[in-house]
């Protein structure tokens, strides 16, 4: 099954790096690095407020877990944001072509991998 992971960083500059790195890894077989957002959250019992960049990074259920794991090991936050988020439909094309840049396989019709 394909799948999402959303993570957000400290600047772009960071995303693109480890976007790269998880792309090179073969943990991810693209990543969208987006704009920056304005954040807003509490930190340590105050409201703090931040410019951040999200990314997506696409990969397989499979990978999720490596990937969010080294994510987070390169990441600068001490409690950075890396959630998956689930991919209700697909494109059996792209789900074909992300199975086969990261070295799974997937079923032809459906998206789910074998």
């Amino acid at each position: 099954m394909i799948v999402s992971v959303y993570a957000v960083f400290a600047d772009a500059e960071e995303a693109k790096r480890i976007g790269r790195l998880m792309v090179e890894e073969k943990l991810a077989a693209c990543v969208n690095v987006l704009g920056p957002c304005q954040s807003i959250y509490r930190w340590e019992g105050a409201i703090e407020e931040a410019t951040e960049c999200p990314a997506l990074f696409k990969t397989t259920d499979a990978h999720a877990d490596a990937l969010i794991v080294r994510i987070a090991e390169l990441h600068s936050y001490e409690v950075p944001a890396i959630m998956v988020w689930p991919i209700e439909r697909i494109d059996d094309s792209y789900a074909r072509w992300i199975e086969r840049e990261i070295g799974t396989s997937v079923e032809q019709g459906n998206g789910q991998t074998h």
